[in-house]
């Protein structure tokens, strides 16, 4: 699978790290229920189709994306910057 990232051009899956899925929602951090860290961490969806996930690229240069990705046929559709490295993107 080759993941196209916005600073470093087209790379090979293997350069990055599969982070997370981009729409679960972290509680906050001093938020002490139980059941809502427990869904946090342990319970995911496994979707089939277009899906939305975080990744780092890891062995570059350690930006963090949000891959939009087809979990049936593996093709991405659109890759963006996430957090702090939109801001800087190379034009």
């Amino acid at each position: 699978m080759i993941i196209k990232c916005p600073h470093c051009g087209p790379r090979e899956a293997s350069e990055y790290t599969y982070v997370g899925d981009a729409k679960v929602i972290r509680p906050d951090h001093e938020d002490n229920d139980k059941d809502k860290w427990n869904d946090y961490v342990f319970m995911r969806c496994n979707p089939r189709g277009k899906h939305s996930e975080y990744w780092q690229h890891t062995s570059g240069c350690r930006a963090f994306l949000n891959v939009i990705r087809d979990t049936v046929s593996h093709k991405i559709s659109n890759v963006i910057l996430a957090g702090p490295w939109k801001i800087e993107a190379k034009k």
